[in-house]
């Protein structure tokens, strides 16, 4: 299930996240000394550094060559996370992903190396879950994530999306020849000849009433372009209908405190049909991490800035929807509630964990400060009965009544 040039299980090219965590333990200790040594005498530190870790690679024979070290020094920390199942694909993959919208497009200016460096940091940290889309920079996301892919050992799962580059986006427009040439597009920019998960991108409704696009996708699973596919969603009703086809593996919907009608119907026939769920937007682009204020401004590419009533996409992806004085007042009533030892990202995070019937979060991130931040959440303890009681209502008080029955 690993995606890769060579896709025969015998390639052991890459490792299991935990095999990859212990072997990152044998210079943990190393890499602990010297960023104390940094600390103190940063000069000596970079002179000693690099013959170090040669002599760490010498012990510690092929495992820590090359490939885990670098001029930067990467940070050689081991997060437990915890992995999860997602649908019957047989992947188990981290609670908290990383969502690769932000490194392509939209959420204001991207620098690639920025972003490859949040990348590595995620594998560094566990993470062994990558969602983007065919539509993200126009191929840029996925891009990235194929050299991603070249440079590391870890098995690495990568979930993209197909059907946002119709022109016009129509129903019609989701033919077995159309999403097929958005496929192998894909193929191509992640440098693979196999995606571990398709998604068909947010179709308009009507498609999921119809078994020929379904037939499509098992056809392309039969040719061995796809090995598994789901769907990504905009409306509670659309995951419905779609899990009625008996191979969706895996549902992508707008899961955060700001939107908390999944729970109702959705999750309990996910669990028992054993579908993934997919959080995504899990921060509420940004509002739920604290950091918008009322004065808050955005450049003129980020979706923030030019979607904030839907005019170029769904408007559920802005804010989850939610106007921006009401989401700022509910925000601040969080804050009263984070509890200590974590912030309000990471609470927001932790949060969706506690739901069973996801498989995993994917907040975006294009820096590594954001990618730890993220991370961190896996490792906090579980919000206790009176937390989750105040989440809740604060949704009922701020957000339901704007949103509940929009989405």
């Amino acid at each position: 299930m690993i995606l890769q040039t060579n896709t025969s299980k015998e390639d052991n090219s890459r490792t299991s996240p935990v095999a990859s965590r212990t072997k990152r333990l044998l210079g943990t200790s190393f890499a602990n000394a010297f960023h104390e040594l940094d600390a103190e005498w940063p000069i000596l530190s970079r002179i000693l550094t690099k013959d170090a870790f040669a002599l760490v690679s010498v012990c510690a024979g092929e495992w820590l060559k090359g490939d885990y070290f670098t001029e930067s020094r990467r940070a050689y920390s081991v997060s437990e996370l915890e992995y999860r199942e997602l649908g019957r694909t047989g992947m188990k993959v981290s609670v908290v992903s990383f969502g690769a919208w932000p490194i392509g497009s939209d959420w204001g200016q991207v620098d690639d190396k920025e972003s490859l460096a949040a990348l590595n940091r995620a594998v560094d940290l566990g993470v062994n879950f990558i969602d983007t889309a065919d539509v993200y920079g126009d191929g840029r996301s996925e891009k990235l994530i194929g050299r991603l892919l070249k440079e590391v050992k870890e098995e690495i799962f990568v979930a993209t999306k197909a059907g946002q580059r119709l022109n016009p986006h129509v129903t019609e427009g989701y033919t077995l020849e159309n999403i097929e040439s958005f496929v192998d597009r894909s193929l191509r920019n992640l440098q693979t000849d196999c995606l571990d998960l398709l998604q068909l991108h947010c179709p308009p409704t009507p498609v999921y009433s119809r078994p020929e696009v379904f037939e499509a996708l098992d056809h392309l699973r039969s040719k061995g372009k796809i090995r598994n596919y789901g769907v990504s969603v905009e409306k509670v009703s659309e995951a419905l209908k779609s899990i009625e086809y008996p191979e969706v593996q895996s549902v992508q919907i707008i899961f955060n405190m700001f939107r908390l009608k999944p729970t109702e119907e959705l999750f309990p026939k996910a669990k028992e049909q054993k579908v993934g769920i997919l959080a995504r937007v899990p921060l509420a682009s940004g509002l739920l991490t604290g950091k918008i204020t009322a004065n808050s401004t955005f450049p003129p590419e980020d979706h923030r800035n030019y979607n904030l009533h839907g005019e170029v996409f769904d408007r559920g992806e802005t804010f989850s929807g939610v106007d921006l004085d009401k989401g700022l007042a509910a925000v601040e009533e969080l804050k009263r509630i984070v509890p200590k030892g974590m912030d309000l990202t990471q609470m927001a995070l932790r949060w969706i964990t506690m739901f069973d019937a996801v498989t995993c979060s994917i907040p975006g991130a294009k820096r590594v400060d954001q990618v730890e931040d993220n991370v961190k959440a896996a490792d906090l303890p579980p919000l206790d009965a009176s937390t989750m009681a105040r989440i809740q209502a604060a949704y009922e008080r701020w957000i339901k009544p704007q949103i509940h029955h929009n989405w």
